[in-house]
């Protein structure tokens, strides 16, 4: 890939170690090497890998949304080359993809920033979404073309990174305005005393109770029949399918529209895994960056 001599540039390379790009797979979409990012908010460093469309190199007026993906290390899984090519072709209008790996504090990291849950994971969540926002965000933006805004700024996230990426939107919808959680980890709670303890200290669902002003995001779930076996209250339904849609109820008691700012997508026989993360992206995508009328491609 090219890449402007500048002395911004000279800066960037120097933030991101970066030694050399590989690009040319056969789904068209170039991939920077990863590289490692310094992390003052959590001391060390994150590894983050940075996915193009095709035409990002010979369309130079034009600029491009932005997805930030948790878990970055599994996208191979979940066939996110093939995804964002697929969606490309159809004419959606495809994001530059930023996918952070996952350090080896995640169950620090990841999680509701401010309140660890019952076992005291998720104490470094609101460092980490600090990180995100105010690290790796302005650097992406001096080093690509991104739109900026809300609108144009998605996060996603499967099972701990599911609720990472849910947290940090509904924390900072100045941020990032589109949010998908694959498998989400909305049972995150602060009793385990029993079914009615567990049920009412769901961190999210609360959360979400008590903001005053609801944020104005897009937010898409998917939940699969086979996420889990566990169903705490006995009513039939498996938890994961019931903390997820009661978070979403509780979004739309706070006004946002069902169907419209959230929506909800359930995969029969859908797991707990990569495989069926991969499944749901393509659909997520063509929810979150559908075609654009028009934008300068020259």
């Amino acid at each position: 890939m090219s890449r402007p001599k500048s002395t911004l540039f000279g800066r960037m390379s120097r933030l991101f170690r970066q030694d050399d790009v590989s690009a040319g797979l056969g789904a068209g979409i170039a991939v920077e090497r990863t590289v490692q990012v310094a992390a003052p908010q959590l001391g060390g460093q994150r590894a983050l890998t940075v996915y193009l469309p095709p035409d990002y190199e010979d369309t130079p007026k034009r600029t491009w949304p932005l997805l930030v993906v948790h878990d970055g290390q599994d996208m191979d899984a979940w066939k996110l080359t093939e995804a964002l090519a697929r969606h490309h072709a159809v004419g959606g209008d495809t994001p530059v993809v930023a996918a952070i790996m996952a350090g080896p504090d995640r169950l620090d990291d990841y999680g509701t920033a401010g309140i660890p849950n019952v076992q005291g994971q998720g104490a470094h969540a609101a460092q980490f979404q600090s990180f995100v926002t105010d690290t790796v965000l302005p650097r992406l933006q001096h080093r690509y073309r991104l739109r900026r805004g809300p609108a144009n700024t998605a996060v996603i996230g499967a099972s701990l990174g599911g609720l990472s990426a849910f947290d940090l939107a509904w924390r900072r919808p100045h941020v990032f305005g589109i949010m998908g959680a694959f498998s989400g980890s909305f049972w995150w709670r602060t009793d385990d005393g029993g079914v009615a303890a567990q049920q009412a200290s769901r961190i999210p669902h609360r959360r979400v109770r008590t903001t005053e002003a609801t944020p104005a995001l897009r937010l898409w779930f998917e939940a699969g029949t086979r996420d889990e076996t566990a169903d705490r209250d006995g009513n039939g339904v498996i938890d994961a399918i019931q903390d997820t849609t009661e978070l979403i109820n509780e979004l739309v008691a706070k006004g946002l529209r069902r169907d419209r700012e959230v929506v909800y997508l359930e995969i029969p026989g859908g797991e707990h895994q990569p495989a069926t993360w991969a499944r749901a992206l393509p659909e997520f995508l063509a929810w979150a960056f559908p075609p654009k009328i028009s934008h300068e491609k020259t």
